[in-house]
């Protein structure tokens, strides 16, 4: 027989039975298990709630276990009742979908059903319009709800408590004194354990200037990795734990090493139980992780980022230079990232002694200062007086080297120089000198120097004006000639150098080394961070060095009256301005800023050299050969601009003459009325009157315009010996002399050809031309006297030529004409064409009101 096809309803009506089916199996399996398992689940939610209250931990043992027994017996009780679920029946869910549908006739189980007895075509028809007719029923077919019968157990809803307290005991866990869920199984003794405490912390190295970091702190719980300088020291405490617990560092590729604990500083007292103290200390040097150990469990772990501490570097800002006293200045910037720890001038001479000298010296020792740490420049200067040092006038070698904290060296490029020395005037303390020198650069000169001595000695009424020089050099040469060992040789060359500032200074220079040995002594206190009592002793000492340093100049003032006097910035230096100078030192010094002690103290001592460098320059000669090149410098460009304005007028003669010019005519018209006659005609370069300017005939003009040429020939002729002059003093004439040369040969062409206008421009272009070449003089010859210890003006700001009412000072050289613009010829012809034209313009009956009222106000002739 074959099977009828199914329809697309019938599969629907399928689909819908089995999904009510389904619904109806969970309700009536919750319904009849919820009774069931409630007892269990109301005694494992009163079991959390005791043991999240903390209520265990409060508990004797006894108690505990009892409450833990009472626990299981009930949750065991609470397992019986399950044993009489059973499971729900096909025909118990479809009698139950009948049923929460009101179908009568049980059409849902007729959709399973078979009729009984014999089938035939008939029976199996009619059954399956019987089947079709109660689908139709079906058509909107519902699950049941689960119906509990729980309230009819629990009439007072008693359930709710025990859910209520689950609620609020799962909340009250996550606070300080919310308790776990192990609590109930941890008896008393080993839950009045205290656990170890741990503290652990990193200490940067103090060159630092970073605070220690402390790992175990609340704050730096959330940090993965923390970053430290290289070098730093970990220290880990560990109190009260079991006394075996172990700490490794482990680095980024895997290698371990132990980190020892600390022996005990002394014995325990046996009178009180003292706990455990173990104490873990390293270094830490390369990334990697710090892990702390206690048997088997892991008691914390720490990464660290090694940050790195980088070489420092060092480098000359601008070059080596001999400051105004004769001391090497030196100019430098050190950079590293946490401040150099010290810094020195290395110093080796040009030419190598010869295999077999034998020196007494080596070379000078010049620590440098350093710059602030934190500070915003990493720039320095340090200035030093070398030229007692033998070296001092030798060709020298020099770079400077810094180190770090950390032990990290670095060396700046090398410089060749002349180490600064003493400049002496006096020829026979030179002499004194070039011996001492000799003598501590090879010992093997003793006999050379001996018969030096006994030169200088031959004739002593012709070569000494004081006999105590004679003496002492006698006395020099005595033990010199006694002198067996190096340190006796030593005194002498110490004593050599005691005679010759005695012949060039007398008593002064010692009064000046006490002086810088003063300074220097403060300058340390303050660099050391000394105290109060020593700085005002240091201070003490400073005040009376500069009170001798200061009468001994006096007194040599009076004794010279062209001496220099005591002077800052261009105006007089009073004994009362050094004495509040250092009084600003001494209270800096105390409360505590050193740094701007220090600086003063840097000034004051730039203002004592400068005073010591006017001294010892007075009467220069190259200063006095400067001086003459400047004046004729001045001389030419003066000519030069006399010579321009005679062009000028020449010029302007010339063109009224031909008839070119409204203006210039007019001009002319005017000064008919007060024309001189040919013996009155004033000459070229003569000061005379733009109005009252004479007519001259062509062959007059042409007279004038030929002598014109000739000194504006010998202009450049002078201007080319001037440049040769200063090329043989060491100076660079710029490109602005060369050009002025030019410019001078292109005017006197001009002048042949008798272009005045043309000779104008060039003229003009010259003097500017002089005008920037005699800048580049005056910066040149600055230099020069910087170099060499300044001139009398050494040590002067830039604006301290000029007065308080801001007019320029006397100086040495020429004006270049930048400073004050003073009128030449040309402007006013310039000027006097500007006025008449307005005077014109006024006189115009014709010109608007507004227009004459503003006339009027540029004349101010209201």
């Amino acid at each position: 027989m074959t099977e009828r096809p199914i329809s697309s309803g019938e599969r629907g009506l399928a689909l819908r039975l089995a999904l009510s089916r389904l619904a109806t199996r969970a309700s009536m399996v919750f319904e009849r298990g919820w009774p069931l398992v409630l007892p269990l689940l109301i005694v494992i939610s009163l079991f959390l709630s005791f043991s999240w209250f903390g209520l265990f931990p409060r508990l004797p043992d006894a108690a505990r276990i009892g409450l833990l027994v009472l626990f299981s017996l009930s949750g065991v009780a609470a397992l019986y009742p399950l044993r009489f679920f059973r499971m729900p029946s096909a025909d118990e869910i479809d009698r139950r979908i009948e049923a929460a549908n009101q179908l009568l006739h049980s059409p849902v189980q007729v959709q399973t059903d078979r009729p009984s007895g014999a089938e035939s075509i008939f029976s199996q028809a009619l059954w399956r319009e019987h089947q079709k007719r109660m689908a139709e029923r079906l058509s909107s077919l519902g699950a049941d709800r689960p119906r509990s019968r729980v309230p009819d157990y629990d009439r007072w809803g008693l359930r709710a408590v025990a859910g209520l307290l689950f609620v609020i005991a799962l909340a009250f866990s996550f606070g300080p004194f919310g308790g776990r869920v192990s609590d109930g199984f941890v008896v008393r003794a080993a839950r009045d354990t205290v656990p170890p405490r741990i503290d652990a912390w990193v200490t940067p190295p103090a060159y630092t200037g970073k605070a220690p970091l402390f790992l175990t702190a609340d704050a730096n719980q959330a940090v993965q990795t923390f970053s430290v300088p290289q070098g730093s020291d970990v220290s880990l405490r560990v109190t009260g734990g079991s006394g075996e617990e172990t700490l490794s560092y482990a680095d980024q590729d895997g290698n371990a090493r132990a980190i020892e604990p600390a022996a005990p500083k002394g014995p325990a007292p046996a009178s009180q139980a003292v706990p455990k103290v173990r104490q873990f200390s390293g270094k830490l040097d390369t990334n990697g992780t710090l892990t702390l150990k206690s048997a088997e469990s892991d008691l914390g772990h720490w990464a660290f980022a090694i940050i790195p501490d980088k070489p420092p570097a060092i480098r000359f800002v601008g070059e080596p230079k001999r400051a105004v006293n004769g001391s090497m200045e030196l100019n430098y910037q050190i950079d590293d990232d946490y401040g150099a720890a010290s810094a020195k001038a290395v110093f080796e001479l040009s030419d190598p002694p010869a295999v077999n000298a034998h020196p007494l010296y080596g070379p000078p020792d010049l620590p440098l200062t350093l710059p602030r740490r934190g500070g915003k420049t990493n720039a320095a200067k340090t200035t030093k007086d070398l030229t007692e040092h033998v070296w001092a006038g030798s060709g020298i070698k020099l770079k400077l080297s810094v180190t770090d904290d950390a032990g990290h060296t670095a060396t700046s490029e090398t410089k060749t120089l002349v180490m600064p020395e003493r400049p002496f005037a006096n020829p026979l303390a030179r002499a004194v000198i070039e011996q001492r020198r000799l003598l501590a650069l090879d010992t093997n000169a003793k006999p050379r120097v001996l018969d030096l001595m006994d030169a200088i000695t031959l004739r002593p009424e012709d070569t000494f004006d004081n006999m105590s020089n004679y003496l002492a050099i006698m006395s020099a040469r005595s033990r010199l000639k006694l002198s067996e060992n190096d340190d006796q040789l030593r005194n002498v060359v110490s004593y050599l150098w005691e005679i010759a500032l005695g012949i060039e200074e007398g008593n002064l220079s010692a009064a000046e080394r006490r002086l810088r040995q003063a300074q220097q002594a403060l300058q340390d206190a303050i660099k050391n961070g000394a105290s109060d009592q020593e700085i005002e002793k240091a201070m003490k000492e400073l005040r009376e060095a500069m009170n001798q340093f200061l009468q001994e100049f006096a007194q040599r003032a009076q004794q010279n009256p062209n001496a220099p006097q005591m002077q800052q910035n261009g105006r007089e230096l009073r004994q009362s301005d050094i004495d509040r100078m250092m009084d600003q030192i001494e209270n800096l010094a105390k409360s505590g800023d050193r740094d701007k002690a220090q600086q003063l103290l840097s000034e004051l001592q730039d203002m004592m050299n400068n005073l010591q460098a006017g001294r010892q320059q007075q009467g220069g000669e190259q200063d006095s050969e400067l001086r003459q090149q400047m004046d004729k410098l001045g001389d030419i460009m003066r000519r030069q601009q006399e010579m321009m304005n005679d062009t000028f007028r020449l010029d302007q003669m010339q063109r009224g003459q031909r008839g070119e010019g409204g203006e210039q005519q007019q001009l002319g018209e005017d000064g008919e009325q007060g024309q001189p006659n040919d013996q009155q005609r004033p000459g070229p370069g003569q000061d005379r009157d733009p109005l009252a300017r004479p007519k001259m005939s062509p062959k007059d003009l042409a007279d004038a315009l030929k002598q014109l040429q000739e000194g504006q020939g010998q202009l450049q002729s002078e201007l080319d010996q001037l440049k040769k002059g200063l090329e043989g003093m060491g100076m660079e004439p710029n490109e602005g002399f060369g050009e002025a040369g030019k410019s001078m040969g292109n005017a006197e062409q001009s002048l042949g050809q008798g272009d005045g206008d043309q000779a104008v421009g060039h003229q003009g272009r010259a003097l500017e031309a002089l005008r920037r070449g005699a800048k580049d003089m005056m910066k040149q010859m600055q230099a020069m006297q910087g170099d060499q210890g300044g001139s009398e003006q050494g040590g002067r700001e830039q604006n301290a030529d000029r007065d308080p009412l801001g007019r320029p000072r006397a100086t040495n050289g020429p004006d270049d004409g930048t400073s004050v613009k003073v009128p030449d010829e040309i402007d006013v012809q310039r000027a006097r064409q500007i006025l008449d034209a307005i005077r014109k313009r006024l006189g115009n009956a014709l010109s608007p009101d507004i227009e004459r009222s503003y006339l009027e106000r540029l004349l101010e002739l209201k």
